[in-house]
Parts: structure tokens; sequence; C-alpha cells
């Protein structure tokens, strides 16, 4: 998590240049790369960013408040936002995938070959996509459909749910959370479902509603938790 906040942080202080000296792009409205174009990246401070289909584009998409939008079939680097969401349409190839505050939804068939990561806002990744690196956020759901993940995944106070066969290769971590009081928060849901693997160990800094399909395999429960804590159960869902 360390990295996480740590990326985020540098990235929100390269967005804020912008706002002094943009690179490529412009300060105050949306950027379109329109479908099939070829592009070295681009950049916004107020505005959105959208990527046509079949587009490549080489450097980076970047903008400070504002959505990023991918078309299908769309290739690019990296795609970062401080207050917005990210989405990816089916087919995409990109890198990595960062907000501060948004939401990011990846779609069918997409391949990210870096990392998939949050501060406040959930993430999702659609079937047959994978990501190379880790996924991870401090608030907000994460759910994997029936796709792959390289590295771990970790939260602090979100919901986690593996689904239709989903594949984690390495841990699987929920934080502590900082302050006095977070025990009174609610635990979050973390759910293991049928056909699903998590490679690594379930590592547990602080109690979770745990719940692991009979049909799924993990590599062990650790921390304020063990394997006898799971509630097993047999259905699609608990």
């Amino acid at each position: 998590m360390m990295k996480l906040m740590s990326k985020c942080a540098v990235t929100t202080a390269v967005l804020a240049l912008l706002l002094a000296v943009p690179a490529y792009g412009s300060i105050n409205k949306s950027v379109n790369i329109a479908a099939g174009e070829d592009s070295d990246g681009a950049s916004t401070v107020n505005g959105s960013i959208s990527v046509g289909s079949g587009a490549t584009v080489t450097g980076t998409l970047e903008t400070v408040n504002g959505t990023i939008r991918i078309d299908h079939d769309a290739r690019i680097s990296d795609a970062e936002t401080v207050n917005g969401a990210i989405r990816v349409d089916e087919k995409v190839q990109s890198k990595n995938l960062t907000t501060v505050n948004g939401s990011i939804r990846v779609g069918e068939g997409v391949t990210v070959d870096g990392s998939v990561e949050a501060v406040n806002g959930s993430i999702a990744v659609g079937k047959g996509s994978s990501v190379a690196s880790d996924v991870g956020n401090v608030n907000g759901e994460i759910e994997l459909t029936g796709s792959r993940v390289g590295g771990g995944i970790s939260t602090v106070n979100g919901d986690i749910e593996l689904a239709d066969g989903a594949v984690v290769k390495g841990d699987l971590t929920v934080r502590k959370p900082g302050g006095r009081n977070w025990s009174k928060q609610r635990k979050p849901r973390i759910v293991i479902g049928p056909g699903s693997r998590v490679e690594g160990t379930i590592k547990l800094e602080r109690e979770v509603e745990l719940y692991i399909s009979d049909s799924a395999k993990v590599g062990g429960v650790e921390g304020e938790m063990t394997m006898d804590d799971a509630v097993r159960f047999s259905g699609k869902r608990p």
C-alpha cells in the first residue's frame, strides 16, 4: 500500500505542474483522440480525455479533473487522473491505470501491462482480462470477474470479490487502517467465488467477513484470522 500511496502522490504532483506548463494538450477543455489515430499522448487540467477505437497512444494520458475513456481495441501507455474515473472498453492494451478519487472499470479481454490502482474508488476487471502487476485501493470495492492478476490485490476498507474463476497469482491483503477508531468501522467483505484462486496467501491485518467457495483454492489465511474462521459455501454466492 505504501507503493500505491507513493505513486498517487507523485501522480498528483506531476499533474499539478500542468497548471503552469502544459507540455502537450490543453488547460480547461476536453481532449479527443479520434478512432484509428496515432498520438504521442494528451493532457488537460479541467477536462476529460477520450481515445477512439483502434487508436494508438504512445505517451501518457493525464488529467487533473476529468474522466479518461478508452474505446475498444485501442493501444495506450499510462492513464492517470486525480479527480475522475477511468473507463476501458474491451480488447484494449494498456500500461498502468491510476486514479486518486474515482473508479476504474476495465472491460473484457483487456491486457494491462502494469498495475491498476486507486485511492478512493472501486475497481472492476472484466472477463478474460489480465493485469500483469498489482490491483489495489484504499476505499472501494474490488471485483475481478473471470480475470487474472499477475501480482497481488490489496485494500484497506473495501470489499473484494473474485468471481467466475478469477485468479490472483500473489497475495490478497487487507491492511489495517490508521486512526484510533478504525475498529468501529464495518468489516470488509471478502468473497472467493467458485473456481477462483488466490495462489498466494490471504493476509488479514484486521478482521473481515471471509467467504470461500468449496470449489475455490487459496494458499492459506494468516494474520488476524485463520482458515478456520472462513465461511465455506457451495452455491454461486454466499
